[in-house]
C-alpha cells in the first residue's frame, strides 16, 4: 500500500485582498498560499506520506515572478530532500501562450532534480517508493492544437473538434496504459474538467472553450485511483472503481469560495483498491459576508450586532447593509469601519439601497387634476402593493368618501 499525498491548484502569486506585508516584503496574500502550503508540507513529512502529487496550476499565471518561483522550489526541494518522490502535473495556468517557450514547472525536468518527475505531457511514470512501486499516469492540460493538426480544425465545428480532440486523449491514455505492469498499482493524474463536477470559483469563460472529459474516461477499470486538479471545490465524482477525486484548492481565492473546505486528499493505494481522505488545512485565511437589513429605528444598532454575531477576526469581510433611503443618512462609515477594525481586510462594504420611485407624469397630466381615487391608486402601484390588497383598500377608500359603513 503506498499512501499518495494529492493536492493541486496553489495558485501562487494570487494577490486579492491583501497588502505589502512590512516585516518580509511579501504579499500577505502570498503569505497566505504559502503558509497553508507549509503546512501541507509538514503533514507529508510528519505523516509517512510515500509520494506526492500536484495536478497542476502552481502559479497564478504563466510568468511567475522569481520570487514566487522560489517560495515553490523550496517546498518540492524539502520534500524531494526527505525521500519523497514529488510528481508534478502540468495545468492551464502553467502553460505558455506561445508554442516553444517553456512552461511554469520545466526547470525541475531540465535540472533533473531527483524525486521529482515532471508530467508536461501525457506520459507514464513509474515511481519507486518506500513502500511500493506506483505507476502514474500524467495527463497535464490539454491544448487542442498539440494534438490536432491544421486539418483536424477546418471546416469542423466547436462540437466536432471537442469530440474530435476527446477521441485523441482516449487513444493517448490507451497506449499508456499498454505500457504498464498490470500487477503494479495505477493512477491516474489529470488537470482538466469531467463531467458531472461542480464549479467553484474557476469557470469556463465560455462555451468550446474547455475541454470536458466524459466520467466514462476517468472511469476505466485499470485505474485504482484518479487524482484531479482544476476545479478548486473539492469533491468526489466517485467513490470507488476507482475512486475519481478533485483535491480542491489549497486556499481561498475569492468570495466564491467563502464556504468551500481547502485541503488536500491523502490515498492510500493498492493493486485493486484505494481508500481516501480529504484533510482540511487549519491556516488557511477566512473569508466572511456579513449581510444585514438595517432598517428599523436604529440602523448603526442593527449593523453592530449583525458584525457582533460573525467572528471577523483576520478573515477577509465583505459587509451588505439593505436599508432605505431615509435610514441609509443615519449609517456613519467612520463608525462601521471601527466595528470592522477586526477584520484582516475590508473587502467592501455595499450599501443596498432601496429608493422610492417617483410619479413621473407626462406633460398632458397634472397631479391636480386627479381623482382622489385614481391618486391613491397610483400610489399604491408605485409602493408595489399587490393588486388584490389595492382593490381591497380602494373600496374602503370609496366607503369613507362616501360616507358608507
Amino acid at each position: 500500500m503506498v499512501r499518495v499525498l494529492h493536492f493541486a491548484d496553489l495558485h501562487l502569486g494570487v494577490e486579492n485582498y491583501g497588502r505589502p506585508d512590512p516585516a518580509t516584503g511579501l504579499h500577505t496574500r502570498l503569505l497566505d498560499f504559502l503558509r497553508s502550503f507549509d503546512e501541507l508540507v509538514e503533514h507529508a513529512l510528519s505523516q509517512a506520506v510515500d509520494l506526492v502529487l500536484f495536478v497542476g496550476d502552481a502559479y497564478k499565471n504563466r510568468d511567475p515572478n522569481p520570487t514566487h518561483q522560489r517560495e515553490f522550489a523550496r517546498r518540492i526541494h524539502r520534500l524531494a530532500a526527505a525521500s519523497i518522490p514529488v510528481c508534478l502535473v502540468i495545468g492551464n495556468h502553467d502553460i505558455p501562450h506561445t508554442a516553444g517557450r517553456a512552461n511554469t514547472l520545466d526547470i525541475f525536468a531540465t535540472l533533473e532534480v531527483p524525486n521529482v518527475y515532471v508530467g508536461r505531457k501525457p506520459t507514464t511514470f513509474e515511481i519507486p517508493t518506500r513502500s511500493g512501486t506506483v505507476q502514474i499516469i500524467a495527463l497535464p492540460w490539454i491544448v487542442r492544437s498539440h494534438l490536432l493538426s491544421r486539418e483536424d480544425f477546418k471546416d469542423h465545428s466547436l462540437s466536432e473538434i471537442e469530440e474530435l480532440t476527446l477521441m485523441k486523449v482516449e487513444n493517448v491514455l490507451e497506449k499508456q496504459l499498454e505500457r504498464l505492469n498490470p500487477d503494479l498499482p495505477i493512477i491516474l493524474a489529470a488537470h482538466g474538467a469531467v463531467q458531472g463536477a461542480t464549479y467553484g470559483s474557476e469557470r469556463s469563460v465560455m462555451l468550446g472553450q474547455e475541454l470536458v472529459y466524459p466520467s466514462s474516461m476517468m472511469s476505466k477499470a485499470a485505474f485504482d485511483y484518479v487524482a484531479l486538479g482544476h476545479i478548486h471545490r473539492h469533491q468526489v465524482l466517485r467513490e470507488a472503481g476507482p475512486p475519481i477525486v478533485y483535491s480542491g484548492s489549497v486556499d481561498r481565492i475569492d468570495f466564491g469560495e467563502e464556504k468551500e473546505a481547502k485541503g488536500f486528499v491523502v490515498a492510500a493505494v493498492e493493486k485493486g483498491k484505494a481508500d481516501f481522505e480529504f484533510i482540511s488545512l487549519t491556516s488557511t485565511r477566512r473569508f466572511v459576508t456579513v449581510d444585514v437589513h438595517a432598517d428599523g429605528t436604529d440602523p448603526m444598532a442593527q449593523v453592530q450586532e449583525a458584525i457582533s454575531a460573525h467572528n471577523i477576526h483576520d478573515a477577509v469581510v465583505r459587509l451588505i447593509i439593505h436599508t432605505t433611503a431615509d435610514k441609509n443618512r443615519q449609517l456613519q462609515d467612520r463608525e462601521i469601519h471601527k466595528l470592522l477594525g477586526d477584520a484582516f481586510k475590508v473587502a467592501t462594504v455595499v450599501r443596498d439601497v432601496q429608493r422610492v420611485s417617483r410619479l413621473r407624469l407626462g406633460p398632458e397630466q397634472n397631479i391636480a387634476q386627479m381623482a382622489p381615487l385614481q391618486a391613491l391608486e397610483t400610489h399604491l402601484r408605485l409602493k408595489q402593493v399587490p393588486k388584490e390588497r389595492i382593490d381591497t383598500l380602494l373600496e374602503y377608500a370609496q366607503r369613507l368618501m362616501t360616507g358608507g359603513a
